[in-house]
């Protein structure tokens, strides 16, 4: 059964780093685009960034230059640190597919930013 486990989050202040990472189980990553989404209380989940097989990259605006997503095939994991945290950064975060079918939700990782 596909799994995806997102770990790494926690409570930083603004300004601060976290770095989260995303593992799945089975072969979904092969030859497969993943994305990492948020959503904050009260909000539509919304995709923050997605990185093709090959490696390509896109953000959303309110996340360029202070996201960076990367994968690591032979592992199956998914990774997306972030920079320069702000407040509207915190929201639970999650991986998936950043489109098509999407595979079941994982249970996400709490990200809050506050000083």
């Amino acid at each position: 059964q596909v799994q995806l486990v997102e770990s790494g989050g926690g409570l930083v202040q603004p300004g601060g780093s976290l770095r989260l990472s995303c593992q799945a189980s089975g072969s979904i990553f092969r030859g497969n685009a993943m994305g990492w989404y948020r959503q904050a209380p009260g909000k539509q989940r919304e995709l923050v960034a997605r990185i093709t097989s090959g490696g390509s990259t896109i953000y959303v605006d309110s996340v360029k230059g202070r996201f960076t997503i990367s994968r690591d095939n032979a592992k199956s994991t998914v990774y997306l640190q972030m920079n320069s945290l702000k407040p509207e950064d915190t929201a639970v975060y999650y991986c998936n597919y950043p489109a098509g079918v999407l595979l079941r939700w994982g249970q996400g990782t709490q990200v809050t930013v506050s000083s």
